[in-house]
């Protein structure tokens, strides 16, 4: 198998197609609509959570799980005996490319575009969780192949279908508080490591497949308990911090309710880079243009890690408003919107909205809405086409940390930090030898 190609050619070969989230009913050429025979790329942890969520769908069967491992792959292959075992996503997808019609892809973030782009280079639909990818151009690659393909895919950002964000964005559509010139975002989780290189390198233990493990990413020793199973996120070459972690659900219903597109710019205050780990505190700064449900332009100001919450008083609202440790803050013409964290908005000032009647939303089950958009049930909410957008510009900060006050000034069509050119080096980087993957 090769999974080689330069980058100018897949940008020369791709184009967007609109409406790339549905899937017409019969477009699996053959195959059964009856059962949908899904791959699980990562079944530790979130994968696992992801897996039974996709696996309570009535059409699905698991048809095969992957993960390098053993001891996680073996646990879960008790529960889903049927399911062929795999430590190579590659060899999954090749190997079953006839036997399963969708790939679920919930691995530590750098895995997350080989593999979901591997996934539809095959013709399959992806389910990828959240950050979409580590990288911008990640995200707009995985974006173009979608579209180009026609397949469905939905971002992992499951609270997007919960019932309190639809219902902040309809609130806000409606013009409830007025046109919106500013919003604060944040979360007091510490997903950064502010400390020196790790000592204790050891060889990594049987069940663990290291290399697979790294993947594209640069070849690093095994430190235990840095990076598998559980603190990768703090680490740039295979996480994103706190604001891709974290960033992607909290910016998720502003994007969405105020129908952003691409920054202008972006600043962050933080640290200097120490080429380990994220910092463990930021304040981002963005500007974005304006669209119908914002003043011309829109700042955006996120916080994280101990600059989370902000004080009240900064943000316009009185000093003894208590802000959640996570959640938002629209601040319109016409008054303000708190958005806690999994909670229901809050309007300011309370006394002009006390007898506001807000609407009726449902609640969706994110998951199942991509099964029944891969049967041609419908659309997805998050597909690619609004997951690589919404990541690209939560990744200009993360790559803004690289550069502390420093401003980014960004050109979007063309993928490009204008003002400061060593910024596009980090927009994204040459895989490791022996995990190319076509289109990256």
């Amino acid at each position: 198998m090769t999974y080689r190609t330069t980058r100018r050619t897949f940008l020369t070969t791709t184009t967007a197609i609109a409406a790339g989230s549905l899937l017409p009913r019969r477009s699996f050429a053959g195959l059964s609509i009856e059962k949908f025979r899904t791959a699980h790329v990562g079944v530790g942890g979130m994968g696992g959570s992801d897996l039974n969520s996709i696996a309570s769908h009535s059409s699905v069967e698991v048809a095969a799980i992957c993960d390098v491992d053993a001891n996680t792959l073996a646990a879960i292959q008790k529960k889903f005996p049927a399911a062929k075992a795999f430590k190579d996503f590659r060899e999954m997808i090749s190997s079953m490319e006839d036997k399963i019609d969708g790939v679920v892809v919930s691995t530590p973030d750098h895995t997350h575009a080989p593999a979901a782009i591997t996934a539809m280079n095959a013709g399959k639909p992806v389910y990828c969780q959240k950050p979409l990818t580590h990288e911008v151009f990640e995200a707009r690659q995985m974006r173009r192949l979608a579209e180009q393909k026609r397949l469905a895919t939905q971002m992992g950002v499951q609270i997007h279908s919960h019932a309190v964000y639809r219902r902040a964005v309809q609130m806000i559509q409606s013009g409830v508080i007025g046109k919106v010139s500013e919003v604060h975002a944040w979360s007091n989780k510490n997903w950064g490591y502010d400390g020196g290189a790790f000592g204790n390198v050891q060889e990594p233990p049987q069940h663990l497949d290291w290399n697979r493990w790294l993947g594209t990413a640069p070849e690093r020793p095994f430190v235990p308990k840095v990076y598998h199973p559980g603190n990768w996120r703090k680490i740039v070459d295979f996480g994103t911090g706190t604001l891709g972690d974290m960033g992607v659900h909290i910016f998720d219903t502003p994007y969405a309710a105020l129908e952003l597109t691409a920054p202008l710019s972006a600043k962050t205050i933080c640290r200097e880079p120490n080429n380990i780990g994220h910092p463990e505190k930021n304040i981002v700064e963005y500007e974005f243009p304006g669209t119908q449900h914002t003043t011309d332009t829109m700042l955006w100001k996120w916080y994280d890690g101990a600059f989370a919450p902000p004080q009240p008083a900064d943000v316009g609202l009185s000093q003894e408003t208590k802000l959640p440790g996570q959640g938002s803050l629209f601040i319109g013409e016409g008054g303000q919107m708190l958005l806690p964290h999994i909670g229901e908005a809050v309007l300011f000032p309370q006394v002009k909205f006390a007898d506001y009647q807000r609407p009726n939303v449902a609640q969706n089950d994110h998951y199942h809405q991509w099964i029944e958009a891969c049967m041609g049930n419908g659309r997805t909410s998050a597909s690619f086409s609004y997951g690589g957008p919404l990541t690209e510009a939560l990744l200009l900060g993360v790559v803004a940390n690289r550069f502390p006050n420093e401003t980014l000034n960004w050109d979007a069509e063309n993928l490009t930090v204008t003002n400061l050119k060593e910024a596009n080096d980090l927009l994204r980087r040459d895989y490791r030898s022996g995990f190319e993957v076509v289109g990256l």
